[in-house]
């Protein structure tokens, strides 16, 4: 692990977010790291040690597993926000898993000394109360989703949230990936993927998804990403990723 350049910081918009005096209470404790996809960073009843701050590419998912095994993913993090004890006392125990989706580095804190410094300082402990809203305003919105929109919908919407995310138009995915993550089978999936790709909206290769017409996707997608972020826009300003920030 590295100690990070003050100047990383905007690879997080979170942070990027805080005031100086607020990043100076932190900046002593954060620790950089790489993950490979597939890592997991906690697993249910895990005590909640350390938060991380996705950089860059870097994807993380919260995933609940059911019964019969299928694993299904409720809340996508990435540059915009953080995982892991933003808002309790630290070591609490975690009810869902938290993977890696896509590969890359993230800063990382000790809960106890996150904890320490918004003892310290009250503006730190708003705004991640305010983010704590949002990603309960991102579950409540992928509740509703899944319960009335159509699988090509969802999939249109999990692959512009990975784009707003990471920048890239180009998700490392497999179909088998996305199709557990959006909890149908593996063939219903492939049917959809055949038929974006049929319609010029994207481009498969292995293990990688490329968009093609971002506006087109959009048309095909719910409109969930759209109001989410604009629940992010009005409680957390100039933290949520935008287009402007797209590298095609």
């Amino acid at each position: 692990m590295n100690v990070p350049n003050p100047l990383d910081f905007n690879t997080n918009n979170l942070l990027h977010s805080l005031r100086e005096k607020d990043l100076e209470l932190l900046g002593p404790y954060l620790k950089e790291k790489h993950f490979e996809a597939g890592t997991v960073l906690y697993e249910p009843g895990d005590n909640v040690r350390t938060v991380y701050f996705p950089k860059g590419p870097t994807l993380v998912s919260f995933v609940i597993e059911l019964a019969d095994g299928r694993a299904v993913e409720t809340v996508l993090v990435g540059r915009e926000g953080a995982v892991g004890g933003i808002v309790s006392q630290g070591h609490l125990p975690a009810y869902a898993r938290c993977v890696v989706q896509f590969s890359g580095p993230a800063f990382m804190i000790d809960s106890t000394e996150l904890e320490v410094a918004k003892h310290q300082s009250m503006t730190l402990r708003h705004l991640f109360s305010r983010y704590a809203d949002c990603l309960v305003a991102q579950m409540f919105q992928s509740i509703a989703c899944n319960a009335v929109h159509t699988i090509e919908q969802r999939t249109a919407k999990w692959l512009l949230a990975a784009i707003d995310r990471t920048g890239s138009q180009e998700v490392p995915l497999t179909q088998e990936q996305l199709a557990s993550m959006l909890g149908v089978g593996r063939s219903y999936i492939s049917r959809v993927i055949g038929g974006m790709r049929t319609d010029s909206l994207i481009e498969t290769r292995r293990g990688k998804i490329r968009a093609g017409e971002l506006e087109r996707l959009r048309c095909l997608s719910c409109d969930c990403n759209e109001l989410v972020q604009r629940h992010f826009d009005r409680v957390l300003e100039g933290v949520y990723p935008h287009e402007t920030e797209l590298a095609v």
